[in-house]
């Protein structure tokens, strides 16, 4: 999911230009020196927004919400602003106050202008409740009042085919892939959707496509193993697969349980020899 921008900021100055160069980190991906920035900034100033969330972001990242609340809290309390609420809201939903974090972000969703990744973040959790009625309505209306955010277009469609409604997945995914080609998730969306309604070859090709831009994507290298061994290729597949498995433990299970369950898969009596098949 893309995070929310940040919130405009001071930039002049030693503190805006460490600030800056926090959020560069966080663009490259590298939340630990993000954090050591942006905490060196709320030494010298504690009630600086632009700090708080670029550390709120950064812990984030590191899968560590309950230390992302503190500053999170700080900044929008102080600002008002939806992205910080957004992600504020998700670090309460990552410790289990799930009430909490839909009460900001129904807060957040009511802002002017609208803020789209509120509403994807929020029909998100609908959706993740099985609230899925409530998630449509909230991705229809941020779409009302931001047509032009795609990613509530992507969002949307996931949860249509969580819902199993694979034609509106369908349409969905495609007007996203038509507007922007490049939207790695709307074409692993569509590849899914089309696995789905049975069409492995088109879909094979869509995961081709999403591996030649990401080949470091683990999860579509499994979908497209599955679809070659639904497609009667099984040695293709069993190719593809043995190269999920030997990116680590979590992966070699999907990949066993992969190879097991598929139509033209294999069968192993105790899961020490699939994972031997998938090494050899």
């Amino acid at each position: 999911m893309p995070k929310p921008p940040r919130a405009p900021a001071d930039l002049s100055g030693p503190i805006g230009q460490a600030l800056e160069a926090a959020a560069q980190a966080l663009q490259r991906h590298e939340p630990a020196e993000a954090e050591r920035l942006a905490s060196g900034v709320l030494r010298s100033d504690r009630q600086n927004i632009g700090a708080g969330q670029v550390l709120g972001t950064a812990l984030l990242m590191q899968g560590r919400p309950a230390e992302a609340i503190e500053p999170l809290q700080r900044a929008a309390k102080r600002s008002g602003h939806p992205a910080i609420e957004t992600l504020l809201a998700r670090a309460l939903s990552g410790v289990g106050r799930g009430e909490e974090a839909e009460a900001l972000l129904r807060q957040a969703i009511v802002r002017r202008p609208a803020f789209p990744q509120a509403f994807l973040e929020l029909g998100d959790q609908l959706g993740a409740a099985g609230r899925f009625a409530e998630a449509v309505a909230v991705f229809e209306e941020g779409l009302s009042l931001a047509p032009e955010a795609l990613v509530l277009k992507v969002g949307l469609a996931f949860l249509c085919l969580q819902r199993n409604d694979r034609t509106r997945a369908r349409t969905l995914f495609e007007e996203v892939r038509a507007a922007a080609p490049e939207r790695h998730d709307a074409l692993v969306g569509l590849a899914r959707t089309l696995g789905l309604e049975g069409d492995y070859a088109g879909a094979a090709d869509l995961y081709r496509l999403a591996l030649q831009r990401r080949p470091d994507d683990a999860a579509v290298r499994l979908d497209l193993g599955k679809c070659l061994l639904e497609m009667g290729q099984r040695e293709a597949g069993e190719a593809v697969l043995r190269g999920v498995a030997q990116a680590g433990p979590p992966l070699a299970g999907s990949a066993i349980q992969a190879l097991a369950t598929a139509p033209h898969g294999r069968f192993f009596l105790r899961p020490s020899a699939a994972a031997k098949f998938l090494k050899s």
